[in-house]
């Protein structure tokens, strides 16, 4: 999931060696998405769009390896 996450947001943003992604386990796997603050608005899209679609992709991928995952964009 990690590398999933990591791919998306890479081909997103325009400094893609700034992102990074930190997992924390525990009952659901929760995976930190970090940016540069110049990209914060092309993660996240107009009204969440884009921020909605990268986790509905990452739990539909999770759930086929029946994990539970959820992602956290932090500034």
């Amino acid at each position: 999931m990690k590398e999933l996450l990591l791919y998306i947001a890479q081909n997103l943003v325009d400094q893609p060696d700034q992102v990074s992604v930190t997992e924390k386990e525990g009952d659901e796997t929760v995976l930190e998405l970090r940016v540069a603050p110049e990209d914060m608005g092309k993660v996240i899209g107009r009204q969440g769009r884009i921020a909605r679609e990268i986790r509905t992709v990452v739990k539909s991928v999770a759930q086929r390896q029946g994990k539970k995952v959820s992602v956290d964009i932090v500034d």
